[in-house]
Formats: structure tokens, sequence, C-alpha cells
């Protein structure tokens, strides 16, 4: 199993200079992965937000090891083309070490319709799955040069438990990203349900978000390849560089 931070780059922590800092200290604290939230506004009482991708250049830039990438970018609110261009040139940058973490995303602060975004959530799926198809084709070669990574950039879908329509979004691609799984036993029966549709030589990511201080153990055992450490939207810089300095509990 390996385990991530998982940072909102709001209020403190919206420099990405900071980021990149805590990045590398979580590099040396041996954490596997520093991931971002990917949001244009917040609850009323957050309203300082760096953006993600030029954050998550200056933690590439900042870290050799570390796994990195949004968690995650809502797809119907960009130009897949355009997307297709940064997606490849962090890649590049990071030296392969991109994961590209997607999902419908949440609108509960107004996100989509306020700035022209389509807010319906079929259409966002519809646009997510598209999106996904022609990102790949760009990846493929349609695009130069293409990801480090081969055959493609990881992907991770993220999805809300139970539901079931983005565990079979994310069998096409990479890994899983459930939210809100009760406990192992429910993610066991999760992984068996992946386990069943995938052959087991195929490497497929399912991972765990946790809060500080939980056992990953019985995630790991349930099947979790990863974890991820919520740090919540407001944690404050002090907390966040105490976690970090903790570094990952052992599975």
């Amino acid at each position: 199993m390996k385990h991530a931070i998982d940072v909102a780059p709001f209020e403190e922590l919206a420099d990405p200079r900071l980021l990149a800092e805590l990045a590398a200290a979580a590099e040396e604290r041996g954490w596997d992965g520093f991931f971002l939230w990917d949001h244009i506004v917040y609850r009323p009482s957050v309203q300082a937000l760096a953006d993600p991708w030029v954050s998550l250049a200056a933690v590439a830039a900042a870290t050799s090891r570390l796994r990195i990438g949004p968690m995650v970018t809502p797809m119907s609110r960009r130009r897949v083309a355009k997307l297709a261009r940064e997606t490849v040139t962090l890649d590049l940058l990071s030296s392969g070490r991109l994961i590209f973490g997607v999902g419908l995303g949440s609108d509960l602060y107004g996100e989509f319709a306020p700035f022209g975004e389509v807010d319906d959530a079929r259409e966002r799926a519809r646009l997510l799955d598209q999106g996904l198809d022609d990102l790949a084709r760009y990846w493929a070669g349609e695009f130069r040069p293409v990801p480090v990574q081969r055959p493609r950039i990881p992907v991770w879908v993220a999805g809300e438990w139970p539901n079931r329509r983005p565990v079979r979004r994310a069998l096409r691609w990479d890994g899983l990203f459930p939210v809100g799984v009760p406990g192992p036993d429910e993610m066991a029966e999760l992984v068996g349900e992946i386990r069943q549709a995938r052959p087991a030589a195929d490497p497929f990511d399912v991972v765990a978000y946790l809060e500080p201080g939980d056992d990953p153990g019985p995630w790991a055992r349930a099947g979790a390849t990863w974890t991820l450490t919520d740090l919540s939207s407001q944690p404050g810089l002090a907390r966040v560089r105490e976690v970090i300095n903790a570094g990952p509990a052992s599975d």
C-alpha cells in the first residue's frame, strides 16, 4: 500500500511556493503522493484558493519521487485539447509522476452554472466519458509530445459510495477513488467486484480516504492499494505540517 497527502490549496495554503515546500517535506518524510483539490470556489468561509494545476507544476519541480495530481478535476469544465497539453506537460516536468484524478465534481457551492458551466449531472457525466476518450486519443499520439508514462497517464475516477456508475466508469481506466466508503468491509466488497470485472494481472488502484491517525491496516487487507490522508478544507498550516512530519502510518 502507498500513502498520500490530500491538500485543499485554500486560505493559508493558497500559495504555490508553500505547497511546493510542503510536498518536498512530505517526500522527505516518506509519503508516496501529494494531491491537490481542484475547485474554483468553495463554501463562503473560504475566500482564497490557489489554482491546483499551476501549483502542481511547482510541486513537480520541488520533488523527485512523489506521485502528484489533482483530486479531482471535473472534466466538464475543461477544454479537453488544452487539458491534454497541460497533463502531458506536467507529466514531462515530473518525469512521469502524474496521476490524473477525475470526476463529475461537486456543485454544493455553485461552481458550475454561475461561471457558465454545465450543472446537470447527467450531462456532466456524458462530458466526462467523452472527454476521457478524447484525452486518451491525444495522449496516444494525436498530439506531440506524448506522455512519459506509457501506455498513458494513469486515470483515477472518483465516485460517491454506494453509487456503482463511477465504478463501472473507473473499470475502463486505472483506478477508483470512492468517497464515503463506510469501512473496510464495504471496501472489501467493492474490491471483490473489481477483481471479478478485471483480470488479476491488470493493475488497478483502489484508494481509501482516511483521517489523520487512522490505521491503514484494515484497508490494506480489504484490498486498497493507496490511502489519501484527508486534511479537510481548512486544516491550517500548522496542522498540515504536523501530519506531514509524522509520516505515513505503517500498514
